[in-house]
């Protein structure tokens, strides 16, 4: 390829012209040639963007919403998941809040959504309650979780897992809250939790702020209660057969 067209393209960050990977067949008029560049290109930036998001948005583990098996767990119906895979929702800034014993799908929902919302171009976080509290506790003298929370509050969805599982101390949970008063109403929030609201006070350490913390989380907001048994426990693996072994 012409050294010029190559400085040229690096130059504009035309990856796709000076990584010599694009080619098209011959006959084409200069307009469909064009056209066939421009194509190649968006199609790779937008590979590169959503491989960042997903870099940035830190999901353990892959979850499809097609995945869920919605025969065992009845806390939520294939017409809901149909619902919440649209992401509509996402656009009118509702949450989610998702409430049950673990192993009951929470977690495999909330990573469905956040897996799709990052495919379709929305900035997600995942983090579990625990780390989101050290990133809050740390921002200040941790040039890592600094970047984290600044990924996080410019995030259009953040995912919060796992909360009530582990105690948080008041200052602790006067961060939490600062960091939802901050987020209300510009993204949306997931929240997982083995505790139901009339919890969150002993588990935050205080009521009124539990109180607080709820009407600005429940101000627009979907519920899901699951009360069936732990899918891991009624799937799970064993070292012998059940028959036992002698």
């Amino acid at each position: 390829m012409n050294h010029e067209i190559i400085a040229l393209a690096k130059q504009f960050r035309m990856s796709v012209l000076y990584d010599g990977r694009f080619s098209t067949s011959d006959g084409l008029s200069n307009e469909e040639y064009l056209l066939e560049l421009l194509r190649a290109e968006a199609k790779k930036r937008e590979e590169r963007s959503a491989a960042e998001r997903f870099k940035q948005a830190r999901f353990p583990t892959f979850k499809s919403f097609e995945e869920f098996d919605t025969d065992f767990q009845r806390g939520v119906t294939g017409k809901q998941l149909q619902t919440l895979a649209k992401l509509e929702w996402l656009d009118a800034l509702f949450n989610l809040i998702l409430i049950g014993p673990p192993g009951t799908g929470k977690t495999h929902i909330a990573l469905a959504i956040g897996n799709k919302a990052a495919k379709e171009g929305y900035r997600v976080a995942f983090t579990t309650m625990d780390n989101l509290v050290h990133v809050l506790k740390t921002w200040e003298i941790s040039k890592k979780s600094a970047c984290r929370l600044g990924w996080i509050k410019k995030c259009d969805l953040l995912i919060i897992d796992e909360l009530g599982y582990l105690p948080v101390s008041r200052t602790e949970a006067n961060f939490f809250f600062a960091l939802i008063s901050e987020m209300y109403e510009k993204a949306s929030i997931v929240i997982t939790s083995n505790k139901g609201f009339d919890g969150w006070a002993e588990m935050l350490g205080d009521a009124v702020l539990a109180t607080a913390l709820l009407d600005r989380l429940t101000h627009r907001c979907q519920i899901l209660n699951f009360t069936d048994d732990s899918y891991r426990l009624k799937n799970r693996k064993q070292i012998f057969d059940s028959k036992g072994a002698d």
